[in-house]
């Protein structure tokens, strides 16, 4: 008799991912490993390193399942090899018996090279400008077509999309529901007047910002900074990993989260970036203005992402914070937060 579906015995399947089903989904594409396996930092979906018998090593991801399709998923693949045979440093899929995406019992996994790395030093006007060329020229072919099947950042994906599930299934504590409901929405509405961003408000017919395929989650984490001394693969430098959440959407979504401090401090490494960005292609200036915004968007769409993961076992001890009331107060107050800077002028560089 067949065993139930992790689904329907009401275990997470990424419980049943233990690592002898890791090895073996290896082999199916030809990959024997010698047991030594380490999890790699990921919440969204399941990361490992895993040593070959031939002595090298390679990085194994499995999606998570029911969030992409495998077109959405093939189009992540198609885009970073794009961005390899365009020679920029991008960690792309192995591509193994013909395929970038397999599957195995029930998971979609992909397979890459190890590249290692630490994270780049953004105080360091040298690096942001590196980082900045780079960038450039990962949306100069970002721009040349557009993704058919992955969903775009925009206001309805990104806040009206997750708003609607949290208040639909009670996520938010009566205390401090209306609060966040009534703000919430004032930041929607304000989002709408900005180009680029959505297809309603003041500014939707007014030259809206030109969109392009994005790595998406441009985070430090997720470049790997390679010294000049060091050996690698990939040559000094930032090389970038984790297309996961590659979308299409304005180009500064891709620079924003590089930076941080306060405003002088901001400006002084947005101008490195865009120094080095402009160098390989024209930045609109223009979409500064979104960067505020930008950050709203990010804001709501995170707490929807933790509900909804929260019956992976990760998630209830990675944070346990989380859906508290204290936790939802601290929400509202960024939102406030955010409303004012959102009416801000635009970091200027």
């Amino acid at each position: 008799m067949a065993s139930p579906s992790p689904q329907l015995s009401g275990i997470h399947p990424f419980e049943t991912l233990t690592p002898d089903r890791v090895l073996d989904a290896l082999e199916t594409v030809g990959l024997r490993g010698d047991g030594r396996l380490t999890a790699l930092s990921s919440y969204e979906n399941r990361v490992y390193q895993v040593h070959l018998e031939d002595g090298s090593a390679v990085v194994v991801k499995f999606y998570r399942p029911a969030r992409w399709s495998d077109a959405q998923v093939l189009e992540e693949h198609a885009f970073s090899l794009e961005l390899m045979a365009a020679e920029i440093p991008v960690v792309a899929p192995l591509v193994l018996e013909g395929r970038s995406l397999h599957h195995f019992e029930g998971f979609a996994f992909s397979v890459s090279p190890r590249r290692g790395g630490r994270p780049p030093e953004l105080d360091s006007p040298e690096v942001l400008e590196w980082i900045g060329r780079f960038l450039a020229r990962i949306h100069s072919v970002g721009a040349a077509r557009k993704f058919l099947s992955r969903p775009p950042l925009d206001v309805a994906t990104f806040a009206v999309e997750p708003r609607t599930w949290l208040l639909a299934n009670d996520k938010i504590p009566l205390d401090v529901q209306s609060q966040w409901e009534r703000l919430s929405q004032e930041a929607i509405d304000m989002i709408l007047s900005f180009p680029g961003l959505g297809t309603a408000g003041a500014g939707a017919d007014r030259d809206p910002t030109r969109t392009l395929r994005l790595h998406g989650d441009c985070h430090p984490g997720n470049i790997l900074w390679t010294p000049l001394d060091a050996p690698s693969a990939a040559g000094p430098g930032p090389h970038f990993v984790d297309l996961d959440d590659a979308r299409t959407g304005p180009a500064v979504q891709d620079l924003w989260m590089l930076v941080s401090g306060d405003r002088q401090q901001r400006s002084r490494q947005l101008g490195a970036l865009v120094d080095g960005y402009e160098q390989f292609r024209e930045f609109d200036r223009r979409e500064l203005a979104l960067i505020e915004p930008l950050r709203t968007l990010r804001l709501v769409h995170y707490s929807a992402w933790l509900a909804r993961r929260f019956d992976d076992p990760i998630f209830p001890i990675n944070f346990p914070w989380f859906g508290s009331s204290d936790y939802w107060k601290g929400q509202v107050l960024m939102l406030q937060e955010q409303l004012e800077a959102m009416q801000e002028d635009p970091l200027v560089v």
